[in-house]
């Protein structure tokens, strides 16, 4: 693989792991004090799903990227589809700040809502450009489905 292609593909997987680490910063303290306290529904997961899940899922993300991002050197047009990516990013991140940070099941959730949408609209965008990039977003979006409807229940609790 060229030193080009090692570059894009540092990048890419790198993009999510910042953004987790991020909002890492943000829920580290409270996930040990303020989470245990709220009520939360029968189906939560273990807490130790959590951070094996989401790593999965930051490299798959990075993978998808790698593979839109080098399809643009065969002519094809992703700018917007990186562009979505960057925001759905952003958007993941505000929500371990919205919810563990600022301690608010409410905003938290309307993020979630936002990010539902843009993970749906990236699927779309990256499986237009590359099926295997779409496909590797599949699971984030069940997750994220997932963490609505959990972070919804949470709200309704609590």
């Amino acid at each position: 693989m060229p030193n080009t292609l090692w570059f894009k593909l540092v990048i890419a997987l790198a993009l999510p792991q910042a953004a987790g680490a991020v909002g890492g910063l943000f829920s580290a303290a409270n996930v040990r004090t303020w989470y245990p306290t709220i009520l939360k529904p029968s189906f939560t997961p273990p807490g130790w799903v959590f951070g094996p899940v989401w790593a999965m899922l930051y490299v798959m993300m990075g993978l998808a990227l790698f593979l839109v991002w080098t399809s643009g050197e065969k002519g094809e047009n992703v700018t917007p589809a990186v562009g979505i990516f960057g925001a759905h990013l952003f958007v993941n991140a505000l929500w371990s700040v919205l919810f563990f940070g600022l301690k608010s099941p409410f905003w938290a959730f309307l993020d979630l809502i936002v990010l539902w949408f843009l993970v749906t609209a990236l699927a779309v965008v990256f499986f237009r450009i590359r099926r295997l990039a779409g496909a590797l977003l599949v699971p984030y979006w069940l997750w994220v489905s997932f963490a609505g409807v959990l972070n919804y229940v949470v709200l309704r609790m609590n």
